[in-house]
């Protein structure tokens, strides 16, 4: 059996932690690590925090406004890859991202406390995936977020990893 859905206050608790953990493993990193790309060319934290900020923008809190503000969008697919190099987050003061990144995920958190069930069930169509209710876009986020919190938390553990010798015996 399948678990409840969320609720918006749910996920608004969820959303600030995984900002304020997104933040405290950023802030904790040694001074030139935030901007270290992991040796398959991926982002460096700064870009995982600019990519949230971004997906924030425009595919989280942006499409679920744009669902109960209109009926039956169009809702527009953005090309990720090419927004976070525009962006040039690596180059960017680490506090100055991470204040944007949780001054947006409040406003955010606030916005999603406001909904009723009626406006979870509002739903548009995107061009990649199909029909998306607002309370799946919802959910998504929960799921993107962690997952994006986890790509930061293996840069930080290949830091380690890169010193740990022989000790690397015990993390099979």
């Amino acid at each position: 059996m399948d678990p409840e859905p969320l609720t918006p206050a749910a996920v608004a608790r969820l959303l600030r932690a995984s900002a304020a953990e997104m933040a405290a493993e950023v802030r904790a990193l040694p001074p030139g690590q935030a901007v270290r790309r992991p040796a398959d060319g991926g982002w460096c934290a700064l870009e995982v925090v600019g990519h949230l900020i971004e997906a924030e923008r425009r595919g989280f809190a942006g499409r679920i406004r744009q669902l109960v503000a209109e009926d039956g969008p169009t809702l527009e697919a953005w090309d990720q890859p090419a927004v976070a190099a525009a962006r040039r987050d690596c180059e960017r003061d680490p506090e100055e991202l991470i204040r944007e990144l949780l001054d947006l995920r409040e406003e955010s958190a606030r916005f999603l406390e406001s909904l009723g069930p009626a406006d979870l069930e509002r739903g548009g169509e995107h061009p990649v995936v199909g029909w998306l209710t607002a309370g799946e876009v919802m959910h998504e986020w929960v799921h993107h977020d962690r997952g994006h919190l986890k790509q930061a938390l293996d840069l930080t553990r290949a830091l380690a990893w890169a010193h740990m010798g022989a000790a690397r015996r015990f993390s099979g």
